[in-house]
């Protein structure tokens, strides 16, 4: 009897430590099971904390791009209404200028028809040398290549000349018919008054009669005065005053 009751003692010490031994790992496993889920919570909120900051600092910066964007895209729409606007002013000029071209061409050529006219019926001086300048006018205002300016001031350019020549007292030398033959002679223009004429040997002398617009011979005596002013003119004699007879002469 005695040796079964020590031997259910030791049984009972044994299970007992057996017990006590299992509730110990328990709470070991309980305790290490909450530290592992402090820190997997902890760890967690960290990521979340780390994650937030990202996404608060990609919202400011992406915050920041729209403002920026937005003043952008401001501007370039000021640029484009702008560049819309100085097209369109563009568009508007070479349509004006079109007009003028074409308006400017069609004052040129009115112009150049005047002036042709006006040269023929102006007292014949010069005839060879003023046909040919007009003459390489006429082709210059019909070139598209040449621009309306430069045309302008090309036809200008013949105005002031024949402006000039009415101004002018100069000599020239040229053919005239004389009673239905061509003689060579020093021609006196005085301005667009009158037109005189003298032959190299200085034995005949006249004018240029605007009534019947013929060239016409003088009597004798007319000879030395327009040799005289022919001189003058060509810079041989002193510039003195003489009597040149600028109306119809009675022959």
């Amino acid at each position: 009897m005695r040796r079964t009751a020590l031997v259910a003692l030791f049984l009972a010490l044994v299970v007992g430590q057996l017990l006590a031994q299992s509730s110990t790992d328990g709470v070991r496993e309980t305790v290490q099971g909450t530290v592992d889920i402090d820190q997997g919570t902890q760890e967690e909120r960290d990521a979340w904390a780390s994650e937030q900051a990202g996404l608060e600092a990609r919202y400011r910066t992406a915050k920041a791009n729209i403002a920026y964007l937005t003043e952008r895209i401001a501007g370039e729409q000021k640029a484009v209404a702008g560049l819309t606007e100085s097209i369109e002013e563009l568009e508007r000029r070479m349509y004006e200028a079109k007009l003028l071209r074409s308006s400017l061409q069609d004052t040129l050529d009115i112009v150049m028809v005047r002036l042709e006219e006006f040269v023929a019926q102006d007292l014949p001086f010069l005839t060879e040398e003023r046909g040919r300048r007009l003459e390489v006018l006429r082709r210059e205002l019909a070139l598209p290549e040449v621009t309306g300016a430069e045309k302008l001031r090309r036809l200008l350019e013949a105005l002031q000349i024949e402006t000039e020549y009415g101004k002018s007292v100069e000599v020239s030398q040229q053919e005239i018919a004389l009673d239905g033959a061509s003689i060579f002679v020093d021609v006196l223009w005085v301005g667009r008054v009158s037109l005189f004429w003298r032959t190299p040997d200085g034995d005949r002398a006249g004018t240029f009669d605007r009534e019947s617009w013929e060239w016409v011979e003088l009597p004798p005596s007319y000879g030395r005065t327009i040799g005289d002013a022919i001189e003058m003119a060509s810079r041989i004699r002193p510039v003195q005053l003489i009597n040149l007879p600028l109306g119809r002469v009675q022959r």
